[in-house]
């Protein structure tokens, strides 16, 4: 599947025309990882948006002194890292692979630059990041 495809799939790049895909896809690189390799560390600098492509990963949250927390599992289809785009805050969690995995990687570098010149590429995320704050309030007064 070539990589605008993929893109399109994934909620936070649904509403793109395949222009703005195209044009996405192109500063996208694509990263393999071993199962156990951890992608990103829990309080490092965030500078990407990961898409999964292939596998599955885990979202690890440190609880200190060597005990950690598994937060969730993500799979083809889904994606994490999004909020290294848009502020400079560290990451919030680890993220291991579970199997063999294929990700697509997003720079904010590149995604700042593409808002820059784009702005409607923005606002169409923005309203997916909404949903996604607004889904996370429901849960957490659910549970």
């Amino acid at each position: 599947m070539a990589i605008e495809d993929t893109l399109a799939t994934i909620d936070l790049f649904a509403d793109l025309d395949k222009s703005d895909l195209a044009r996405i896809a192109k500063a996208t690189v694509v990263r393999n990882f071993k199962g156990g390799d951890i992608i990103v560390r829990e309080g490092e600098a965030g500078v990407g948006l990961y898409i999964i492509s292939k596998g599955s990963v885990e979202v690890v949250k440190s609880l200190g002194s060597a005990n950690e927390h598994v937060v969730g599992t993500l799979k083809g289809g889904e994606f994490f890292g999004e909020m290294a785009l848009f502020d400079s805050h560290l990451r919030s969690a680890s993220v291991r692979a579970v199997t063999d995995c294929e990700c697509l990687v997003l720079t904010k570098w590149d995604f700042n630059a593409e808002l820059t010149q784009n702005s409607h590429v923005a606002m169409a995320m923005l309203a997916v990041l909404s949903r996604r704050i607004r889904n996370l309030l429901a849960d957490a007064v659910t549970h």
